[in-house]
C-alpha cells in the first residue's frame, strides 16, 4: 500500500482559519484513503498542538514524514506556505511522486 502525505497551509491569523486548513486537508485525506491509499495528515496529527511547540519542530517533524511518504499531495493554497514550499522542495530532492489538487 502506498502512503499519501498531504501537504498544505495549516497557519493562519485566526483560529478559525486554521480550522478550516485542517477541514480541506482533512478532505483531502479521506479522498485519498477512499482510493486505496495509506495517508499522512500532518493537519489532523497535530489539529490542536498550536504554541505547545517551537513552528522548527513541527516542520522537522513533517519533514521526516515526507521521507517516509511515497507521493506528496499538495493542496491548493500550498504555494503561501512556508512549511508546504519547503515539503515540497524536500520531495522533488527525494525523487517523491507529487500530485497536486
Amino acid at each position: 500500500m502506498k502512503v499519501v502525505y498531504i501537504a498544505g497551509k495549516f497557519r493562519a491569523s485566526t483560529h478559525y482559519q486554521i480550522h478550516l486548513n485542517i477541514i480541506h486537508a482533512e478532505a483531502a485525506a479521506l479522498k485519498w484513503w477512499k482510493q486505496g491509499y495509506s495517508v499522512i495528515c500532518p493537519h489532523l496529527n497535530t489539529a490542536h498542538f498550536q504554541n505547545e511547540c517551537s513552528d522548527d519542530v513541527w516542520l522537522k517533524g513533517c519533514e521526516e514524514l515526507v521521507r517516509r511518504s511515497d507521493i506528496v499531495y499538495m493542496l491548493k493554497g500550498w504555494e503561501t506556505s512556508q512549511g508546504s514550499r519547503r515539503e515540497l522542495e524536500l520531495a522533488i530532492e527525494l525523487g517523491k511522486e507529487i500530485e497536486y489538487e
